[in-house]
């Protein structure tokens, strides 16, 4: 028995083995960083407004029932490939000292990288404020997820005697590292580079948690 595909779908598509209801076909992790890839490539292209699954489809030569089947629609597809690009998962960072952690984190990406996150960034950054389904994709696939990594981090810390657990800046790092971030290229009109996050890291971010930088 097979399933059509959602309506829209290109009729030469292959036609998919039905699953169970709350049933995902499975799919090789290489395969599915490819799918991300291609997401990553064509929202840098067209950006979120424009981009549709039936490009999806057509770039990676999948159906659209697969697709749908897997991620369910469009914002969560897009939050998963921009999670996916992420360097490891934050909270398994322990160099044994929050600066160690913060500068580690930052050396993950590469300075191309970087510059290429941050335009992408800047154009999900719209997309989010007028799409609800985004946003909810973003914060269940990135944001909470990652504020609870950040807060591990910041725990070992806090048990390493190395930040005090009343520091009302705890609940700001996330916020400071993505002002730092962003504000890089609204104000310096450069992208962000490891060097300036280092810095930043350095002069503001550990200075306002009470960690000393020498």
């Amino acid at each position: 028995m097979t399933e059509a595909a959602p309506e829209g779908a290109a009729s030469a598509a292959p036609a998919e083995p039905a699953l169970a209801p709350g049933r995902r076909s499975r799919i090789t992790p290489e395969r599915e960083a490819e799918l991300y890839a291609a997401v990553l490539g064509l929202l840098r292209e067209v950006g979120y407004d424009a981009l549709t699954m039936d490009a999806v489809a057509a770039r990676t030569r999948s159906s659209k029932a697969t697709l749908y089947r897997q991620w369910g629609g469009k914002a969560e597809l897009v939050a998963k490939a921009v999670r996916h690009t992420k360097p490891g998962r934050v909270g398994d960072v322990d160099t044994g000292s929050l600066r160690g952690d913060l500068h580690a984190l930052t050396r993950a990406s590469d300075d191309c990288e970087m510059e290429q996150n941050s335009a992408l960034m800047r154009g999900l950054a719209m997309a989010v404020h007028s799409n609800p389904d985004l946003l909810r994709a973003f914060r269940d696939h990135l944001i909470e997820p990652e504020m609870a990594e950040f807060r591990r981090v910041l725990q070992r810390a806090v048990d390493r005697g190395e930040v005090r657990a009343d520091n009302p800046a705890i609940d700001y790092v996330m916020h400071m590292m993505i002002g730092g971030f962003a504000a890089r290229t609204i104000i310096d009109e450069q992208p962000p580079t490891q060097a300036f996050l280092l810095s930043y890291i350095d002069a503001v971010v550990l200075p306002a948690l009470g960690v000393p930088t020498t």
